[in-house]
């Protein structure tokens, strides 16, 4: 994808805590779309391999929870965090990171992700298909700038990390800021 581009439009098929449901797992299927996520509002989109996973848990996840304050100042409403993982997985891992403020989207079917032309195979890994590492500012569900990682192909013997970090995306932003101000 590119800037000026328009975000793809799919279904999530999401699992939300419902306390009406009752019981010891009280969630309940909630479909969202790509429009509910993204449209009307400034965002960064970052997504990742996987859930779980080392560069992910360790510097990206937690870099955009950790600055989420400073990226609101910089007029990010919202940051969401995608990978090709179900929503069972996605709301484990943001819970087993204690994630407050960035938000987790699953593309258990890689449909968004195929379609933003992110979707590679990991077979190497034996993670099957995934999504490259990239990162996007998406104002009202169209790509404002677009941050992607290098070599993207299939079976990378790489997880190159840098473009999508939350640095690189705040130095962006704070070059924006600067030049508005002038």
């Amino acid at each position: 994808m590119q800037a000026g581009q328009k975000v793809p439009a799919v279904t999530f098929r999401t699992r939300v805590r419902d306390e009406s449901v009752g019981g010891p797992n009280p969630f309940r299927w909630q479909d969202m779309s790509s429009d509910d996520y993204f449209s009307g509002k400034r965002v960064i989109l970052f997504s990742l391999p996987g859930a779980f996973t080392p560069t992910c848990s360790t510097y990206q996840l937690p870099g955009f929870e950790d600055n989420f304050a400073k990226f609101n100042e910089l007029g990010i409403e919202e940051i969401y965090c995608m990978s090709v993982n179900d929503s069972f997985v996605m709301n484990k891992w943001a819970e087993g990171q204690g994630i407050k403020n960035v938000k987790v989207i699953p593309d258990g079917s890689g449909e968004f992700t195929r379609k933003a032309g992110m979707l590679v195979a990991k077979d190497n890994l034996g993670f099957g298909m995934r999504s490259w590492r990239y990162a996007a500012i998406i104002n009202d569900g169209q790509v404002e700038a677009w941050f992607e990682e290098p070599g993207l192909s299939d079976n990378h013997g790489e997880d190159p990390y840098g473009e999508s970090s939350p640095e690189n995306l705040l130095k962006h932003l704070e070059a924006g800021a600067e030049v508005a101000a002038e």
